[in-house]
Protein backbone atom coordinates (compact mmCIF):
# COMPACT_ATOMS: atom_id res chain seq x y z
CA UNK A 1 0.00 0.00 0.00
CA UNK A 2 1.19 3.50 -0.65
CA UNK A 3 1.86 6.72 1.25
CA UNK A 4 -1.01 8.32 -0.32
CA UNK A 5 -3.23 4.62 0.11
CA UNK A 6 -2.56 4.75 3.56
CA UNK A 7 -3.25 8.29 4.23
CA UNK A 8 -6.59 7.80 2.82
CA UNK A 9 -7.31 4.86 4.50
CA UNK A 10 -6.56 6.68 7.98
CA UNK A 11 -8.26 9.95 6.86
CA UNK A 12 -11.70 7.83 6.53
CA UNK A 13 -10.92 5.91 9.88
CA UNK A 14 -10.62 9.16 11.36
CA UNK A 15 -13.45 10.89 9.84
CA UNK A 16 -15.88 7.89 11.43
CA UNK A 17 -14.09 7.74 14.70
CA UNK A 18 -13.91 11.88 14.73
CA UNK A 19 -17.68 11.74 14.03
CA UNK A 20 -18.75 9.73 16.96
CA UNK A 21 -16.58 12.37 19.30
CA UNK A 22 -18.32 14.80 18.02
CA UNK A 23 -21.56 13.83 19.06
CA UNK A 24 -20.69 13.34 22.03
CA UNK A 25 -18.88 16.28 22.36
CA UNK A 26 -22.00 18.20 21.39
CA UNK A 27 -23.70 16.90 24.50
CA UNK A 28 -21.01 18.57 26.89
CA UNK A 29 -20.97 21.56 25.74
CA UNK A 30 -24.10 22.47 25.19
CA UNK A 31 -25.17 21.96 29.25
CA UNK A 32 -21.76 23.86 29.66
CA UNK A 33 -23.26 26.26 27.79
CA UNK A 34 -26.35 26.72 29.56
CA UNK A 35 -25.70 26.50 33.22
CA UNK A 36 -21.75 25.77 33.07
CA UNK A 37 -21.93 22.42 34.51
CA UNK A 38 -20.06 19.61 33.63
CA UNK A 39 -22.08 16.28 33.19
CA UNK A 40 -19.82 13.61 33.57
CA UNK A 41 -23.06 11.39 33.59
CA UNK A 42 -22.65 11.88 29.82
CA UNK A 43 -20.32 9.65 29.40
CA UNK A 44 -22.54 6.63 30.53
CA UNK A 45 -25.66 7.85 28.82
CA UNK A 46 -23.54 6.68 25.57
CA UNK A 47 -22.90 3.28 26.80
CA UNK A 48 -26.14 3.34 28.03
CA UNK A 49 -27.45 4.23 24.22
CA UNK A 50 -25.33 1.55 22.54
CA UNK A 51 -27.01 -1.09 24.63
CA UNK A 52 -30.53 0.43 24.03
CA UNK A 53 -29.67 0.19 20.26
CA UNK A 54 -28.40 -3.32 20.75
CA UNK A 55 -32.03 -4.35 22.58
CA UNK A 56 -34.03 -2.77 19.86
CA UNK A 57 -31.81 -4.78 16.97
CA UNK A 58 -32.22 -7.99 19.02
CA UNK A 59 -36.25 -7.25 19.03
CA UNK A 60 -36.11 -6.81 15.71
CA UNK A 61 -34.64 -10.39 15.39
CA UNK A 62 -30.94 -9.28 14.87
CA UNK A 63 -28.43 -11.00 16.55
CA UNK A 64 -24.57 -11.35 16.42
CA UNK A 65 -23.36 -10.47 12.50
CA UNK A 66 -26.64 -11.20 11.53
CA UNK A 67 -27.22 -9.47 7.83
CA UNK A 68 -30.57 -10.83 6.53
CA UNK A 69 -32.86 -8.50 7.11
CA UNK A 70 -36.39 -10.61 7.19
CA UNK A 71 -38.87 -8.12 5.27
CA UNK A 72 -37.38 -5.04 6.83
CA UNK A 73 -35.73 -2.45 4.55
CA UNK A 74 -31.94 -1.42 5.93
CA UNK A 75 -32.85 2.26 5.91
CA UNK A 76 -35.91 1.38 8.30
CA UNK A 77 -34.19 -0.88 10.39
CA UNK A 78 -31.53 1.94 10.71
CA UNK A 79 -33.95 5.17 10.94
CA UNK A 80 -36.00 3.57 13.60
CA UNK A 81 -33.23 2.41 15.48
CA UNK A 82 -31.47 5.49 15.84
CA UNK A 83 -34.53 7.48 16.29
CA UNK A 84 -35.12 5.10 19.23
CA UNK A 85 -32.35 4.75 20.72
CA UNK A 86 -32.29 9.30 20.98
CA UNK A 87 -35.58 9.38 22.33
CA UNK A 88 -35.14 6.89 25.13
CA UNK A 89 -31.52 8.25 25.64
CA UNK A 90 -32.44 12.02 25.68
CA UNK A 91 -35.88 11.33 28.59
CA UNK A 92 -32.70 9.52 30.49
CA UNK A 93 -30.99 12.98 30.47
CA UNK A 94 -34.36 14.70 30.78
CA UNK A 95 -34.79 12.45 34.29
CA UNK A 96 -31.50 12.62 35.09
CA UNK A 97 -31.65 16.92 35.34
CA UNK A 98 -35.52 16.77 36.83
CA UNK A 99 -34.76 14.16 39.76
CA UNK A 100 -30.53 15.14 40.11
CA UNK A 101 -29.69 18.28 39.13
CA UNK A 102 -33.13 20.28 39.07
CA UNK A 103 -33.04 20.29 43.28
CA UNK A 104 -29.63 21.62 42.96
CA UNK A 105 -30.18 24.52 40.76
CA UNK A 106 -28.50 27.58 42.46
CA UNK A 107 -26.17 25.35 44.57
CA UNK A 108 -22.33 26.82 44.23
CA UNK A 109 -19.64 24.75 44.41
CA UNK A 110 -18.51 21.03 43.10
CA UNK A 111 -21.67 19.92 44.13
CA UNK A 112 -23.78 19.49 41.17
CA UNK A 113 -20.87 17.95 39.11
CA UNK A 114 -19.74 15.37 41.92
CA UNK A 115 -23.87 14.71 41.58
CA UNK A 116 -23.69 14.07 38.19
CA UNK A 117 -20.67 11.26 38.78
CA UNK A 118 -22.37 9.51 41.14
CA UNK A 119 -25.31 9.57 38.32
CA UNK A 120 -22.92 8.29 35.83
CA UNK A 121 -21.90 5.41 38.56
CA UNK A 122 -25.58 4.69 38.47
CA UNK A 123 -25.72 4.10 35.07
CA UNK A 124 -22.71 1.94 35.06
CA UNK A 125 -23.96 -0.29 38.16
CA UNK A 126 -27.47 -0.73 36.29
CA UNK A 127 -25.56 -1.95 32.99
CA UNK A 128 -23.36 -4.28 34.64
CA UNK A 129 -25.56 -5.93 36.89
CA UNK A 130 -28.52 -6.37 34.23
CA UNK A 131 -26.05 -7.20 31.27
CA UNK A 132 -23.10 -8.76 32.99
CA UNK A 133 -19.31 -7.67 32.52
CA UNK A 134 -18.49 -9.62 29.35
CA UNK A 135 -18.74 -7.62 25.87
CA UNK A 136 -21.29 -8.01 23.46
CA UNK A 137 -22.00 -8.69 19.97
CA UNK A 138 -23.93 -5.74 18.97
CA UNK A 139 -26.65 -6.62 16.00
CA UNK A 140 -25.36 -5.50 12.52
CA UNK A 141 -28.06 -4.59 9.76
CA UNK A 142 -25.57 -3.50 7.36
CA UNK A 143 -24.52 -5.97 4.70
CA UNK A 144 -20.98 -6.92 4.77
CA UNK A 145 -19.90 -5.21 1.27
CA UNK A 146 -17.10 -3.35 0.50
CA UNK A 147 -15.79 -0.84 -2.28
CA UNK A 148 -12.22 -1.18 -3.08
CA UNK A 149 -10.23 1.72 -5.12
CA UNK A 150 -7.01 0.22 -5.50
CA UNK A 151 -5.86 -0.77 -1.22
CA UNK A 152 -8.09 1.84 -0.11
CA UNK A 153 -11.47 0.33 1.35
CA UNK A 154 -14.93 2.02 2.13
CA UNK A 155 -17.73 -0.03 3.65
CA UNK A 156 -21.54 1.18 3.70
CA UNK A 157 -20.87 1.42 7.29
CA UNK A 158 -18.62 4.55 7.23
CA UNK A 159 -21.24 5.75 4.59
CA UNK A 160 -24.02 5.91 6.99
CA UNK A 161 -22.53 6.82 10.17
CA UNK A 162 -21.15 9.97 8.03
CA UNK A 163 -24.75 10.60 6.26
CA UNK A 164 -26.27 10.27 9.93
CA UNK A 165 -23.44 12.56 12.12
CA UNK A 166 -23.99 15.39 9.17
CA UNK A 167 -27.64 15.13 9.25
CA UNK A 168 -27.55 15.16 12.77
CA UNK A 169 -25.33 18.20 13.32
CA UNK A 170 -26.83 20.23 10.17
CA UNK A 171 -30.44 19.67 12.31
CA UNK A 172 -29.04 20.78 15.84
CA UNK A 173 -27.30 23.52 14.00
CA UNK A 174 -30.70 25.19 12.25
CA UNK A 175 -32.80 24.17 15.75
CA UNK A 176 -29.91 26.56 17.83
CA UNK A 177 -29.58 29.10 15.11
CA UNK A 178 -33.37 29.40 13.34
CA UNK A 179 -35.83 28.20 16.06
CA UNK A 180 -37.83 29.80 18.64
CA UNK A 181 -36.42 27.63 20.90
CA UNK A 182 -33.51 27.55 19.65
CA UNK A 183 -32.74 31.31 20.20
CA UNK A 184 -34.10 31.22 23.48
CA UNK A 185 -31.17 28.80 24.43
CA UNK A 186 -28.97 31.04 23.13
CA UNK A 187 -30.34 33.99 25.31
CA UNK A 188 -30.45 31.72 28.21
CA UNK A 189 -26.36 30.46 27.66
CA UNK A 190 -25.60 34.42 27.49
CA UNK A 191 -27.34 35.28 30.30
CA UNK A 192 -29.78 33.21 32.36
CA UNK A 193 -31.32 35.85 34.33
CA UNK A 194 -31.62 38.45 31.27
CA UNK A 195 -33.52 35.73 29.19
CA UNK A 196 -35.42 34.94 32.41
CA UNK A 197 -36.64 39.07 32.35
CA UNK A 198 -37.99 38.84 29.03
CA UNK A 199 -39.70 35.88 29.18
CA UNK A 200 -38.06 33.26 27.98
CA UNK A 201 -38.88 30.10 30.62
CA UNK A 202 -35.21 28.76 31.13
CA UNK A 203 -36.21 25.71 33.06
CA UNK A 204 -38.15 24.59 29.74
CA UNK A 205 -34.66 25.54 27.69
CA UNK A 206 -32.72 23.65 30.49
CA UNK A 207 -34.41 20.91 30.44
CA UNK A 208 -34.51 20.76 26.02
CA UNK A 209 -31.02 20.51 26.71
CA UNK A 210 -30.59 17.76 28.68
CA UNK A 211 -33.13 16.17 26.25
CA UNK A 212 -30.58 16.62 23.00
CA UNK A 213 -27.48 16.37 24.40
CA UNK A 214 -28.39 12.59 25.89
CA UNK A 215 -29.87 12.48 22.72
CA UNK A 216 -26.68 13.14 20.90
CA UNK A 217 -25.54 10.83 22.86
CA UNK A 218 -27.31 8.15 22.60
CA UNK A 219 -26.64 8.64 18.79
CA UNK A 220 -22.89 8.11 19.36
CA UNK A 221 -23.89 5.14 21.11
CA UNK A 222 -25.40 3.83 18.38
CA UNK A 223 -22.45 4.88 16.02
CA UNK A 224 -20.26 2.66 18.41
CA UNK A 225 -21.91 -0.65 18.20
CA UNK A 226 -22.46 -0.19 14.42
CA UNK A 227 -18.88 0.79 13.56
CA UNK A 228 -17.04 -1.56 16.29
CA UNK A 229 -19.59 -4.03 16.46
CA UNK A 230 -19.12 -5.14 20.08
CA UNK A 231 -20.43 -2.98 23.33
CA UNK A 232 -19.99 -3.28 26.90
CA UNK A 233 -20.24 -1.89 30.08
CA UNK A 234 -17.23 0.31 30.21
CA UNK A 235 -16.69 2.27 26.73
CA UNK A 236 -18.12 5.08 28.60
CA UNK A 237 -15.03 6.49 30.17
CA UNK A 238 -12.57 6.33 27.32
CA UNK A 239 -14.62 7.98 24.78
CA UNK A 240 -16.23 10.44 27.36
CA UNK A 241 -12.74 11.29 28.11
CA UNK A 242 -11.48 12.18 24.47
CA UNK A 243 -15.23 13.56 23.52
CA UNK A 244 -14.55 15.90 26.39
CA UNK A 245 -11.39 17.01 25.19
CA UNK A 246 -12.98 17.45 22.07
CA UNK A 247 -15.10 20.14 23.68
CA UNK A 248 -12.36 21.70 25.27
CA UNK A 249 -10.00 21.10 22.28
CA UNK A 250 -12.75 23.22 20.10
CA UNK A 251 -14.12 25.75 22.94
CA UNK A 252 -16.30 24.13 25.67
CA UNK A 253 -19.40 26.00 25.21
CA UNK A 254 -19.31 26.38 21.28
CA UNK A 255 -21.64 23.92 19.03
CA UNK A 256 -19.27 24.08 15.90
CA UNK A 257 -16.24 23.92 18.22
CA UNK A 258 -17.23 20.54 19.85
CA UNK A 259 -17.63 19.31 16.10
CA UNK A 260 -14.50 20.38 14.97
CA UNK A 261 -12.87 19.10 18.05
CA UNK A 262 -13.86 15.85 17.51
CA UNK A 263 -12.77 15.40 13.67
CA UNK A 264 -9.83 16.71 15.35
CA UNK A 265 -9.46 13.92 17.39
CA UNK A 266 -10.70 11.67 15.46
CA UNK A 267 -8.14 12.63 12.90
CA UNK A 268 -5.02 12.98 15.20
CA UNK A 269 -5.70 9.30 16.70
CA UNK A 270 -6.08 7.80 13.32
CA UNK A 271 -3.40 10.12 11.20
CA UNK A 272 -0.74 9.76 14.59
CA UNK A 273 -0.23 5.82 13.72
CA UNK A 274 1.73 6.53 10.60
CA UNK A 275 3.93 8.25 12.61
CA UNK A 276 4.21 6.84 15.97
CA UNK A 277 3.13 3.74 17.30
CA UNK A 278 -0.40 3.27 18.19
CA UNK A 279 0.51 2.79 21.73
CA UNK A 280 1.35 6.57 22.35
CA UNK A 281 -1.56 7.89 20.33
CA UNK A 282 -2.90 9.15 23.38
CA UNK A 283 -0.11 10.97 24.61
CA UNK A 284 -0.01 12.78 21.21
CA UNK A 285 -4.07 13.43 21.85
CA UNK A 286 -3.52 15.08 24.90
CA UNK A 287 -0.19 17.05 24.36
CA UNK A 288 -2.28 18.45 21.56
CA UNK A 289 -4.79 20.01 23.93
CA UNK A 290 -1.94 21.32 26.38
CA UNK A 291 -0.39 23.17 23.38
CA UNK A 292 -3.88 24.47 22.10
CA UNK A 293 -4.59 25.47 25.42
CA UNK A 294 -1.08 27.28 26.38
CA UNK A 295 -1.92 30.20 23.58
CA UNK A 296 -5.53 29.81 22.81
CA UNK A 297 -6.96 29.16 26.33
CA UNK A 298 -10.62 29.55 24.89
CA UNK A 299 -9.80 26.52 22.75
CA UNK A 300 -9.58 26.63 18.97
CA UNK A 301 -12.94 27.90 18.37
CA UNK A 302 -14.59 29.30 21.91
CA UNK A 303 -14.63 32.79 22.52
CA UNK A 304 -14.34 34.81 26.10
CA UNK A 305 -17.08 36.13 27.84
CA UNK A 306 -18.24 37.19 31.26
CA UNK A 307 -19.02 34.58 33.78
CA UNK A 308 -22.75 34.16 34.48
CA UNK A 309 -24.36 33.87 37.90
Amino acid sequence: MSLFETFTQQLINGLSIGAMYALLALGFTMVYGIIELINFSHFNIFMVGSFIAMLILQAMGFSGQAYTLTGLPLVGVMVFTLLATMFLTGMIGVLIERLALRPMRGVSGTAPMITTIGVSYILFNIVFLSQGANSKNFPNPIPPVQWNFGEITLRPREVILWIITLLLMLTLQYFVRYTKLGKAMQATAQDQEAARMVGVDVDRVIVTTFFIGSALAGAAGFIFGIYYNVTREDIGFQAGLFAFTAAVLGGIGSIPGAMLGGLVIGFVKSLGTMVVAEKWIDVVVFSLLVLVLMFRPTGLLGVAGPTKS
